[in-house]
Parts: C-alpha cells; sequence; structure tokens
C-alpha cells in the first residue's frame, strides 16, 4: 500500500511538472518574433495626488535610483539610461552581474544602492565609485523581449509572470516585487519605511516605450522635484565653493525659477560640481526672470550680500522639499544629488494629477491605436470625413489641417492620404530618422505645387522637439531632430512628403552610420540601373562586404554598406569612391564617376560623393514627390532583375509588403563592416 502511495504521489508531482513545464512553454510563445533591439526608451509613470485601492491595479516599491534598461544577448550586456547613456561602466558590478546570467532578454528596472535599513538611498548612490561605497542592486521589474520574441504587447502580469521564470537568483539583478493589496494600506506601509513612494500599474496594461501613460501611476510619499541648474551664488566672506545653487524647470520653453537651494552639499559634492560648473559659466541670466536672490526672509531679514554666477542650463539635480509656494518657488529645499540620466529641456514641473479622476480616464483605447499596433496592422490615423482634426501622439497634441488637399493630382492622393501612411509605417521607418537632423523638403500644395527646402528651423517648431544647432554665414541656426513617432507625423503635417536625414546621429555628428551608393541614371533604362546594382552586389558579395539595397522611389537604385558609426566621414567618402571606380571598371560602357553633369555624358552616375556631412537621401520607406506616389523600398538582392520597376512600390501597397516582409533594411544599422579589412579584399581581388 505504501509503495503504491509513493507512485501516486510520484505520478502527481510529474504531471504537476509536466503541467509547469507546459505552462513555461506556452509563456515563451507570447509576443511577437522581433529583433533584439539595440535600445528602448522606457515606458514612465503618471504622478497623482494620493493613493488608492482599486481591482486589477498591482503594487510596487518606487525605488529611489537609476532607470536602467538591460540588452542582455548572452555574455554581451548594454546597460543603458533613460537619455541612452551607457551605464555598463560607472555600475560595472551590474553588468558583470548581467553577463553571468548569460540571459537572451531585455529587461526594465532601477539601479540603486540600499541603506542599512533597507531603503534605497540616492545620496549613497551618488556617491558611488566602487564596491567599497555600498553593494549595488538591479531591481528588475519587466520582461521587453526574450529569446527572439518582443513582449510590448503581452500584458504586464503574463510578462511578470515570464520574468519570475527566467530570472535567475542573483545577489546583484533581483526581481522587484508587485503586491495585489490595496493601495492604500501598501502606501501607509511605504510611508512608514522613509520610502520615496510607490507605483500602480494595470495588470493588464502593455508596454508603450517613451509614453507616459496613465496605465502606470506614481504616487509619491517624499517630495522630490528634478530641477536645472541655472547659476550659484557665493555669500560675502564665505568660505565655502558656493553657497546656494539658483534653480528651474522649463515651461513654454523658459527657464522658470523654483528656488534657491543651500543644503545639502559636502565639500566633496561642491568640489565636483565646481568642476561641472567651469566649462558652463555664461554671462547673461539663463531664467526668464533674473531672481532675486538677495531678498530677505523672515527667518534671515539681513541675509549676507552674495554674488551670482549663470552657468548655461544644462544640467539637472534633484531635490526635496517642504511644499511649493503659489508662485512656484520650494520652500526648504534640500540637495540630494545630480540626475546624468536626464535632459534639462525634459526637466518640467512635477505637478500631480487627482487620483480619481486619472483612473475614470480611458485612454487605452487611444494608446493602442495610437502606439501598441505592429507595423503594417495600424489602421489610418485621420477619418476621411473632416479636413482639420487633432490627434494625441506620444502624449503630444498634433492639429493636422488641409487634410482634402490633392498632393498628387494624376493619382488623386491627398495630404490625409500621406499622413496616414506615415502614421502606419511610424515604427519601421523611425529608426532610419531617431537622433538624426533633417533637411525638410517641403510640398504645401502637393507634387505639382513650389517646393522649399528649409534646414533652419530655429523658433519655427514645438519646444518638444529635438533640434541640433550650426552656424551659417555667421548666424546661429538649428536642424530639426526626430527622436519619436510624433515628430515624424509633425514633418509630414509640414508637406514633408520625403523624409530625407543625415547618415549620422547627434549622437556621433562626424561618423556615419553607412555608407551609400547612389547608382543616378541619366538618359540610361532602368535595365541598366539594374545591371550596375547587380555589379555592385557582386563586387561587394566577393569582398565579403555586407550589403543592402532599396529603391530611390524616383529613377535610381541605393545600395548601402553598414559602418556602425567607427569611421569619419572622410573615410566613408573614399571608402565609396574605391568601390565606385571598380564598378566603373567593370562597366565602363554606361558608367559614370564624373561629378559634373555635362561630363557624364549622359551615363549612370555611381554618385560617392553622397558621403559627407549634412548630405541626405530618401531614407528606407520615405514616400517620394514623384507620380504614383512611389516608395523608397528596401529590397531583397533577388529582386533585383529585369522588370523591377519603381512603381511597384507605392503608397497603396507599401504597408503591406511591409507586414509580409518585415524590415528587411534593419541590418543596416548593425554593428557595421571592418573597413581596413574590406578595403584590403577589394584591392586584393579587384587592383
Amino acid at each position: 500500500m505504501a509503495t503504491i502511495t509513493h507512485r501516486k504521489k510520484r505520478t502527481a508531482s510529474s504531471a504537476r511538472k509536466r503541467k509547469s513545464n507546459a505552462r513555461i512553454a506556452n509563456l515563451k510563445k507570447l509576443g511577437v518574433q522581433a529583433k533584439l533591439p539595440s535600445t528602448v526608451s522606457p515606458m514612465l509613470a503618471t504622478l497623482v495626488d494620493q493613493p488608492f485601492d482599486a481591482e486589477n491595479w498591482l503594487f510596487e516599491v518606487k525605488w529611489d535610483g537609476y532607470r536602467a534598461i538591460a540588452i542582455c544577448d548572452k555574455r554581451k550586456v548594454s546597460l543603458i539610461s533613460r537619455n541612452n547613456k551607457s551605464f555598463n561602466e560607472k555600475f560595472y558590478p551590474i553588468t558583470a552581474a548581467l553577463q553571468q546570467l548569460k540571459l537572451h532578454a531585455v529587461l526594465d528596472g532601477e539601479i540603486i544602492i540600499s541603506n542599512k535599513e533597507g531603503v534605497s538611498s540616492f545620496g549613497d548612490l551618488q556617491n558611488w565609485r566602487s564596491e567599497a561605497d555600498g553593494e549595488l542592486l538591479y531591481y528588475v521589474f519587466d520582461l521587453l523581449w526574450l529569446n527572439g520574441r518582443q513582449l510590448y504587447e503581452v500584458p504586464l502580469a503574463l510578462r511578470r509572470e515570464l520574468l519570475k521564470e527566467i530570472l535567475p537568483a542573483s545577489p546583484v539583478v533581483q526581481l522587484s516585487q508587485t503586491f495585489n493589496a490595496p493601495g492604500t494600506s501598501f502606501y501607509q506601509v511605504a510611508r512608514e519605511m522613509n520610502m520615496e513612494g510607490i507605483l500602480a500599474k494595470k495588470a493588464d496594461s502593455l508596454y508603450l516605450p517613451g509614453v507616459r501613460t496613465k496605465d502606470w501611476l506614481k504616487i509619491k510619499i517624499a517630495k522630490r522635484q528634478e530641477v536645472v541648474i541655472g547659476g550659484y551664488t557665493l555669500n560675502e566672506g564665505s568660505t565655502k565653493l558656493f553657497s546656494s545653487l539658483l534653480v528651474g524647470v522649463f515651461e513654454n520653453g523658459q527657464l522658470h525659477y523654483t528656488g534657491k537651494i543651500g543644503t545639502g552639499f559636502t565639500d566633496k559634492v561642491q568640489r565636483d560640481m565646481m568642476q561641472q560648473f567651469k566649462q558652463l559659466v555664461q554671462k547673461t541670466c539663463p531664467f526668464e526672470n533674473e531672481p532675486d536672490y538677495n531678498k530677505p526672509s523672515r527667518f534671515r531679514p539681513n541675509p549676507p550680500k552674495a554674488t551670482a554666477t549663470w552657468l548655461k542650463p544644462q544640467l539637472v539635480c534633484e531635490v526635496s522639499f517642504a511644499e511649493i509656494t503659489s508662485d512656484g518657488v520650494m520652500r526648504h529645499p534640500s540637495f540630494e544629488g545630480m540626475r546624468i540620466d536626464k535632459k534639462a529641456k525634459d526637466v518640467k514641473a512635477d505637478k500631480a494629477k487627482p487620483t480619481k479622476k486619472v483612473i475614470k480616464e480611458s485612454i487605452l483605447h487611444k494608446e493602442k491605436i495610437i502606439t501598441r499596433r505592429q507595423p503594417g496592422e495600424r489602421k489610418t490615423l485621420l477619418n476621411p470625413g473632416e479636413k482639420q482634426q487633432e490627434r494625441s501622439i506620444n502624449g503630444y497634441t498634433l492639429k493636422f489641417t488641409n487634410l482634402n488637399k490633392i498632393y498628387w493630382p494624376k493619382d488623386k492622393i491627398t495630404k490625409r492620404d500621406m499622413l496616414n501612411y506615415y502614421y502606419q509605417v511610424a515604427p519601421v521607418i523611425l529608426p532610419y530618422l531617431k537622433d538624426r537632423p533633417q533637411s525638410l523638403n517641403r510640398y504645401p500644395n502637393g507634387i505639382t505645387g513650389e517646393s522649399f527646402y528649409q534646414k533652419n528651423v530655429m523658433g519655427k517648431i514645438p519646444e518638444w522637439i529635438d533640434t541640433f544647432p550650426y552656424t551659417s554665414e555667421g548666424i546661429k541656426k538649428s536642424f530639426m531632430v526626430p527622436t519619436r513617432e510624433a515628430d515624424v507625423l509633425y514633418m509630414a503635417s509640414l508637406g514633408c512628403i520625403e523624409m530625407n536625414p543625415w547618415s549620422s546621429t547627434v549622437k556621433k555628428p562626424d561618423n556615419p552610420d553607412w555608407c551609400a551608393i547612389d547608382l543616378d541614371p541619366d538618359t540610361n533604362t532602368f535595365e541598366q540601373v539594374i545591371k550596375t546594382a547587380q555589379v555592385t552586389h557582386e563586387v561587394l558579395d566577393s569582398a565579403g562586404i555586407a550589403n543592402y539595397c532599396k529603391t530611390s522611389g524616383s529613377t535610381g537604385i541605393h545600395i548601402y554598406i553598414p559602418l556602425g558609426a567607427k569611421y569619419l566621414y572622410e573615410d566613408s567618402r573614399e571608402f565609396g569612391r574605391l568601390i565606385a571606380t571598380i564598378i566603373h571598371e567593370q562597366i565602363p560602357r554606361f558608367t559614370s564617376i564624373e561629378r559634373a553633369t555635362a561630363d557624364r555624358k549622359g551615363k549612370i552616375y555611381i554618385d560617392f560623393l553622397q558621403n559627407r556631412p549634412q548630405a541626405t537621401l530618401a531614407c528606407a520607406y520615405s514616400l517620394r514627390p514623384k507620380p504614383g506616389a512611389t516608395v523608397s523600398m528596401p529590397l531583397h538582392w533577388e529582386e533585383v532583375k529585369k522588370g523591377l520597376k519603381m512603381k511597384d512600390f507605392n503608397i497603396r501597397n507599401a504597408v503591406g509588403r511591409i507586414k509580409e516582409e518585415g524590415d528587411i533594411f534593419k541590418p543596416v544599422l548593425d554593428k557595421g563592416i571592418n573597413m581596413k579589412k574590406a578595403i584590403a579584399s577589394l584591392e586584393r581581388l579587384f587592383r
């Protein structure tokens, strides 16, 4: 009998194990197939004014540290901040711990250092330099990608369940717990433990990168605010390096003064900060209105006379305070630490919204329509009836006008059609535009109307859109720099039928991500362009050089070679010159490398001079201002053959192709070739 009972228990245990394994296997099938991303903008929470109790909400501790995305490709790990800076070296124990785990996943979490009471301490984290300064922890609370599958569309509860299954035990990388408990009770416990606050997340919420959503809410216990440093004061007779910081937040593009911070600094912190201040000193006050930093108070009716040094408003710090006065100034502020993970221009007044109102607002449906659909699955953004419509994208309200205006007269294609196209392809076109200065080619009256290029957008676009400075004829100007889908739609709303980005990003403006060979025909047939592209592919393939092609959408073909931003534009141009010269030598009868049109004698120009600073080509998936509303479409090389036509890919069928094929041009953004080896291989084969 005992033996039978033991067998029954063993059988039951095996059944439970099989059931558990089956459940895990099913969980791992969630999401959609996608390559490991190189970066992710974290989803953000909305600040509300009080805790609440509600079903279908999970509650977490709000850790007081640095938000960090971990992109793990087994032992290759990239730990990045909210503003896409690397934490790999700064927080090397966490990087090393993640490497040991050998995960093939993308994690979202918070880097903290815990004090003796088990509470995260931002001040200690600020002062951390090595393991002698304390033990770092990476609290992971979300899973965004796993083993070839993107999980943005998977509800949070299931993402969490899968995270629990795949995250190994580690003293450094730990699962941040969620609590299915009354929010008011959880808040009270967090208050008693002197924590910064709590987070509330809908159990069925999807992950919306870069979006501040109302499906995630934060409720603060301590009053804290990120502020921008606009200057510092020094009191008469003081022996300190500075007496106080003058700080503010941005409102409508202007720095609004929020107070004077005179406590919370050690001598070492002041020395470190003065080193950062040296490069930022300026003569003019950066605040909208110069603050009265010598103003007496009831506690200090005769304050010591202070002098101010103004700084460029680029540094961000965190401050605790007692309250905010009616004129927006902090009472009893105290310095908590510098924020290296935040951009100054993104720092605005952190005003809590009424909890009840936020919970009642259901914006999930809107965000699903605008953000969550995969490329090719999105429906249209703008309805066919109204000539003028407003839509919220990435949290910004865009106004679309003149929607009935015909942009392609022969094809009866409207501005509305163009905007709907860019909305549908935004997820796949954005990587080729993100962080790249743009030359705006505007067609406000369609392809038959007058057009004009606009490079300088200084003072002419919303302040939430990024820009990149340049000087022309002694005048300071700015390029537009898209970073999100809302920016792409804004460009399109200006009549930018085509998108013309730099080959480099603002992060490495002198280092292009690709070398482009532009096959530009004159009086040639398109079959000769196809032949030239085929020869280019054969030459590059024979030398082991990765190469990818797309139609120009106009008359030619573009061939891209990934460089991974490892080389200067001059290197890219000379590499392109070598390739163009070899191609021309293979088929001199109908190709040319002469820049002057007259010298080409009607032949196909193998243009390598596009590989220079500020030069642009229409990017992948861009519409072109040509009859038929053609698209610059990435191709498989086997498609580059006789019979290929430019109008094969247009506004009406491009979305369907992307849905079927995915983004086949994505390898262009990979780490890039070894140019030295590539040149040696070409010269060995063709010289």
